[in-house]
Parts: structure tokens; C-alpha cells; sequence
């Protein structure tokens, strides 16, 4: 799929969530319903550091860029290096080590660690990445043609500042499912793992599949792209992505976030 509806579908996966928490009677404090559901739009648009072209590769200028080069070169090795006989040679990364369970799990675990041991500075320096990325997905229409564009940079900087204050007000969920001295955002991991795993879904269903259970052998490959049968896959960027599967992520996100905040 294409960014914005990998970001669409980031933020109705955590307002579902919050949903879901709502119903079992743990409802989660707001800040944490709407941090989560950026963070997850911002992060369901990372898998894709491994393509030069995507949104994250070109979102933080020269910088990003690098990093995907980086990526690429190291998704590639681990893909040389692990396929079975099955596995067709490729000539670059994308859609491989990233576009993994393991990577998500990877990615989400580091960022609670950070998150954890670096402090209000490493909290910030999350909530920015993933607060550009997130303008980048869901206002796509207006951030177009400036991914380094120093407004977008500065509006996810206030942003995350002014959300970070408010997260650490008593009640609000800097503790938030994580209440140990010392835990506070641990979970911000949580949303970073789903917006990853929600990318990889959402590719799964278009003609190429997505590898999401590597390392886990299935025949004779190691990379086996998953998906659904080949008549309900779709091209991405087709109309059913923009005229059936945006419409639906943000009809569910609504209903998500009403029912998550006790209004439905």
C-alpha cells in the first residue's frame, strides 16, 4: 500500500485498541488514545526506510536518506544470507528484513528502552520522529513536495513538546499500563510494533505479499510473501486502496476513537 493508507490504518489499529481497552473496562486516558494513534500512523510508515522512494526515506532530508541506503544494504545481506532454495534471487532489500515481525518487535522494543533510559530528551526525540512521519501519512495532500520542508519539522517538534507536557501530568499516562518507578512511557514501544505489523499487513494484501513470518520456514522458503488468494490482492495505489480501503480505515478509526472515549 501506499503511505497514507498505511498510516490511516496505523491510527485505526490503536484507536481499535483503545476501543478494545474501553470495552474490558480499562479505558485509556485520552492523551494516550491520541499520542497512540499518531505514534502508530507515524511508525506504520517505517517499514518502508528500506525503498529510496517511500515517505520515511525522504521525510528527514539527507539524513533519512542515508539511513536508507543503510537499510537497504543490510536487508539485502540478511536476505542473501538466510534464503532457502525456494527464495528467488533479488537484486536489492525492500520487502524483506523490515517488512518482518522481527523487525517490529526489534524497533518496538528499542524504542521503549530509549525511551526508558534516555529520558524526556529520548521521549521527544520519538514523539518527533514519529509526529513528522504521521503528518507526512494522514495530511499527505498538504505536506506533498515537502518532506524536508523545515514547517513540517517544526510543527512535529511543537507538537511533540506540547504533547510530551501533557502526558506527564498526573492521570494523563506517561505511566500509562506500565506503573513501576521508573516505567513511565515504556509503552510507547506498543504502539511503534503495531503500526509495523500493520504495515506489513496491509502490503500482504497487495501482488507482491509480504514476508511477515520470516524467519519461520514455509516449504522450501524462508521469505515466503504472505497474502491472501492472488484475486483479492490488489496493486498498490489502485482505486481499491483509494476509493474502498482509506474510506473504511477512517469510517473504523471514528468508530474506534468514539467508542474508545465512552461516546458510542
Amino acid at each position: 500500500m501506499m503511505g497514507p493508507a498505511h498510516s490511516l490504518s496505523g491510527a485505526a489499529a490503536w484507536l481499535g485498541i483503545g476501543a478494545a481497552a474501553a470495552a474490558a473496562g480499562h479505558s485509556m486516558p485520552w492523551p494516550v488514545l491520541l499520542v497512540g494513534a499518531l505514534i502508530c500512523a507515524g511508525a506504520a510508515l517505517a517499514p518502508d526506510l528500506d525503498h529510496k522512494s517511500a515517505t520515511i526515506s525522504r521525510a528527514f532530508g539527507p539524513l533519512s536518506r542515508g539511513l536508507c541506503e543503510i537499510v537497504d544494504k543490510l536487508s539485502y545481506a540478511v536476505y542473501r544470507s538466510t534464503r532457502k532454495p525456494g527464495d528467488p534471487r533479488r537484486s536489492g532489500g525492500h520487502r524483506t528484513l523490515t517488512h518482518t515481525w522481527v523487525w517490529a518487535v526489534l524497533i518496538g522494543a528499542g524504542a521503549s528502552v530509549l525511551a526508558v533510559v534516555g529520558g524526556r530528551w529520548a521521549v521527544l526525540a520519538l514523539l518527533f520522529v514519529h509526529m513528522v512521519l504521521a503528518i507526512e501519512g494522514l495530511l499527505w495532500r498538504a505536506a506533498r513536495g515537502s518532506s524536508s520542508d523545515v514547517l513540517v519539522w517544526l510543527l512535529a517538534a511543537t507538537s511533540a513538546w506540547i504533547m510530551a507536557g501533557v502526558l506527564d501530568k498526573p492521570g494523563n499516562g506517561s505511566d500509562w499500563l506500565f506503573t513501576a518507578p521508573g516505567q513511565e512511557y515504556l509503552w510507547l514501544g506498543l504502539p511503534i510494533v503495531l503500526g509495523a505489523l500493520v504495515h506489513d499487513i496491509g502490503d500482504a494484501l497487495t501482488v507482491s505479499g509480504c514476508p511477515i513470518l520470516w524467519p519461520i520456514p514455509i516449504g522450501r522458503r524462508r521469505w515466503y510473501p504472505i497474502g491472501p488468494p492472488r484475486m483479492m490482492r490488489f496493486r498498490a495505489g489502485s482505486w481499491v486502496e483509494l476509493k474502498v480501503l482509506m474510506p473504511v480505515f477512517m469510517l473504523l478509526g471514528g468508530v474506534g476513537g468514539a467508542a474508545a472515549l465512552n461516546f458510542i
